[in-house]
């Protein structure tokens, strides 16, 4: 075979693997994009109402602390699975970096 015809080919096969590359980190990406704004309407960050309350002034009961603290926990519950599904497409986008 030629050497230019080889470096012509590789040339070709390296281009190939860029772009392909490329492709699977936009739609990566894109992927995050859509599960952190799915997160974003599932999970708001309310939590943050009793901490308002407190740097006022007021002070909580136990019971308030309490629910607070419930919801806080119930909260977590219910949205690990979509935290824990945004960080594995984090980690995919960073090893598609490498």
């Amino acid at each position: 075979m030629c050497p230019a015809i080889a470096l012509v080919l590789l040339s070709v096969l390296t281009l190939a693997g860029c772009e392909s590359k490329a492709h699977k980190l936009q739609q990566l990406q894109e992927q995050y994009n859509a599960a952190y704004a799915a997160y974003t309407n599932a999970c708001p960050d309310d939590n943050t109402s009793g901490a308002a309350r407190m740097l006022t002034g007021e002070k909580l009961t136990a019971a308030q602390i309490a629910a607070l603290e419930a919801k806080k926990k119930a909260q977590d519950a219910r949205c690990k699975p979509q935290a824990d599904h945004l960080a594995d497409i984090q980690r995919q986008i960073l090893a598609a970096q490498q």
